[in-house]
């Protein structure tokens, strides 16, 4: 059974930052992929926009190559390419000056149809460019803004950035996008919750005894250098995409998939995180650093080194996270991420309490306890731990076996890019999986503390060799109560 592709509506998209990474790597690629599954009508447009001096022609070319060097060779239909760069034009404009927004405006006439400004460019010019859409009069009624991250460095910053944003456009037009959550696997945890009876009866402290959350990657600064040395690992990760996920793990049945339902339960998550103060962060976090080691095959160098100046600036970060509430009053979350670890994985696991009582001896080996593995990336799927009998005439032997769900061999079509899936989203108007203004401001309302805590308490960050798990005491974090990374291969 093949999945149903449903059409949107035409649309103009036009792309701010048109010829960045970001529009190479993963939008162009991601309307390419719409393109050729059918969900176009006509007449859809794409506008490519940004400072640079450019012909269509020049950026029709751009964008072949980046679908060329970002698309798997099977996945290119060379006449589905020649009609997808048909709709591509570009437009010179400065997003600081307003220069050029005439020029946008005059190829988008006044029709009414559904427009997508996506911003792919710096935060600092978010404001900007939406005050001259405005000038221009670029907005209607049917206008959408998209926003990266980051928004805002703290709540002060966040709040200004969202109140120059709604000071042009209303709250339902604004797409605040996480593409995490435009993962396959992130919304089938939604699925395994609320459409299995199974799970739900059991999803709270009298049965689960803790949570863990892991986004590690094994790149280093790459292209990222100016940006992360001022952000560090508990802004660019934490505050949204593991946040968001720990909302998605922890918040309360919606009473419906509308937008504004399920974003309600997830402020209340964020609103019921026990703030961690100065006293506390010591014993409730860990800031680590990466350092000269092997990585990805090879020998890497560390932070600093690539940096090419000294910086205190966080890789890595650990946190056990408390929920007050009634649902999960006791049970940890411990939530970690960094840059140049052992294995690039994002995976959500939720480790169930132990039988109180084995009527099995001594013989039977180690009864351990189950767990539910939701694997976000790579190879996406969902792994159920429990024990079973070890097959054979030697008595009772119990195995700790999972039983796997991978979703490239349960479903034999593609998967599409959280890219595409968000877009397309964004045309429809559909703002479940994006964020709204009062669950970005909570989120920064649990980080600012944790961040003025380390200022005041001078919380080193704690060298790890590149290609380990983190510091050692991210280890004793979670081992001191007993417990232990779960650390897939």
């Amino acid at each position: 059974m093949t999945s149903q592709i449903i059409p949107v509506e035409p649309f103009d998209f036009i792309a701010f930052g048109g010829t960045g990474d970001l529009a190479e790597r993963k939008l162009l690629p991601a309307l390419y992929q719409r393109q050729r599954a059918g969900q176009f009508t006509e007449p859809t447009r794409i506008i490519g926009t940004s400072r640079a001096k450019m012909t269509h022609k020049e950026y029709r070319e751009f964008a072949r190559k980046a679908i060329t060097d970002h698309v798997k060779a099977n996945e290119i239909d060379a006449q589905e390419l020649d009609t997808f760069l048909a709709r591509l034009s570009y437009i010179a404009a400065d997003g600081k000056t307003g220069e050029g927004f005439d020029a946008i405006k005059k190829q988008v006439g006044d029709s009414e149809r559904i427009r997508v400004f996506y911003m792919a460019v710096a935060p600092a010019l978010f404001g900007d460019i939406a005050k001259h859409l405005k000038g221009s009069g670029l907005i209607c009624k049917n206008s959408r803004i998209v926003v990266e991250k980051p928004i805002g460095r703290d709540l002060a910053s966040a709040q200004a950035l969202n109140d120059q944003i709604g000071s042009y456009f209303d709250e339902q037009q604004i797409f605040r996008i996480d593409h995490y959550l435009g993962k396959e696997t992130v919304q089938n945890l939604m699925a395994l919750r609320f459409a299995n009876m199974l799970y739900e009866p059991l999803w709270n402290s009298a049965h689960i005894d803790h949570v863990q959350i892991t986004v590690a990657e094994t790149v280093g600064l790459e292209d990222r250098i100016g940006y992360y040395d001022k952000a560090g690992a508990l802004r660019d990760m934490v505050q949204n995409h593991i946040l968001q996920l720990l909302c998605l793990v922890a918040m309360e049945a919606p009473s419906s998939m509308d937008a504004d339902a399920v974003r309600d339960e997830k402020l209340k998550v964020l609103r019921s995180l026990k703030r961690i103060n100065g006293q506390e962060a010591p014993k409730m976090t860990v800031r680590g650093q990466y350092r000269a080691g092997a990585s990805a095959g090879g020998a890497v160098k560390g932070y600093q080194e690539e940096l090419g100046a000294q910086s205190s600036t966080e890789t890595f970060v650990a946190i056990k996270a408390e929920i007050e509430n009634w649902r999960w009053a006791g049970v940890p979350f411990y939530l970690r991420t960094g840059k140049r670890l052992a294995t690039r994985v994002s995976e959500i696991v939720i480790e169930f309490k132990h039988i109180p009582h084995s009527i099995f001896g001594d013989n039977a080996g180690r009864i351990l306890a189950n767990q539910l593995v939701i694997r976000l990336q790579p190879d996406e799927g969902v792994k159920q731990w429990i024990m079973i009998k070890d097959p054979g005439p030697g008595g009772m032997r119990l195995r700790n076996i999972a039983l796997d769900m991978s979703f490239a061999q349960s479903f034999q079509e593609r998967n599409p890019d959280a890219y595409e899936r968000l877009v397309m989203d964004v045309v429809r108007g559909n703002q479940t999986l994006f964020m709204r203004r009062d669950e970005v401001e909570a989120a920064w309302k649990w980080i600012d503390p944790i961040q003025g805590a380390w200022a005041e308490n001078l919380q080193e960050t704690q060298g790890y060799t590149s290609g380990t798990w983190g510091p050692s005491s991210a280890i004793a974090l979670i081992e001191r109560d007993g417990r232990t990374w779960h650390e897939s291969t």
